[in-house]
């Protein structure tokens, strides 16, 4: 069964994106697993690309699931930075130490 991306999917999404606390972060299947929708996770990438419609939210924070970075997302490594998460050499979030335990 396949549903619609509506606006009540959505804000779902982005309430589960609003919680993620400050200096954490976590994966885009992280976030369907936490909606009900395990297998989901590019569902929540597309709802991310979109999210400045519906409202301020940290985005940023959200990564995929080795910790690397969206690559169309400027600023993203700043935003964290500044939240003090530190990368690894590779650019990657280190999620041993930064990912949210929701």
């Amino acid at each position: 069964m396949n549903r619609v991306l509506d606006e009540s999917l959505i804000y779902e999404i982005l309430s589960v994106v609003e919680e993620i606390p400050a200096g954490k972060v976590a994966t885009y299947g992280q976030i369907a697993k936490l909606i009900g929708r395990d297998r989901n996770a590019r569902l929540v990438g597309r709802v991310l690309r979109i999210a400045d419609y519906y409202g301020d939210y940290p985005c940023h924070r959200v990564v995929n699931h080795a910790g690397r970075l969206a690559p169309h997302f400027p600023g993203q490594q700043e935003k964290l930075a500044e939240e003090g998460v530190r990368f690894l050499r590779n650019q990657h979030v280190n999620m041993k130490r930064y990912q949210w335990e929701a």
